[in-house]
């Protein structure tokens, strides 16, 4: 399994409405893309202050390598990028294999 982190910075345009329809997206993708196996969407709380200004985190987990490879220019990845990337200020992008 590939394990793939979001750690997201919004900028203004980020409004409430926004965020539930992109969240929405996000959620849509296992059951748009073969080998998404899930998607958690995340509002900080940590209480020790050290997020750097990221509000939000995106995990997916793909199934595999193959799956990962798959979805990137996959179609329902690319509609979620025009919605997602005009909110953006700052994103961190992590992937790890989960053995």
């Amino acid at each position: 399994m590939i394990r793939h982190i979001l750690l997201i910075k919004f900028n203004s345009q980020a409004t409430a409405e926004k965020l539930k329809d992109l969240r929405a997206l996000f959620e849509s993708m296992p059951d748009a893309v073969s080998g998404v196996e899930s998607v958690e969407w995340g509002l900080n709380d940590s209480p020790e202050g050290k997020n750097q200004g990221y509000t939000h985190a995106v995990v997916m987990n793909f199934t595999d390598e193959s799956a990962r490879q798959a979805y990137l220019p996959h179609p329902a990845h690319d509609a979620l990028k025009a919605v997602f990337i005009p909110l953006l200020d700052d994103i961190i992008v992590f992937d790890y294999t989960v053995d």
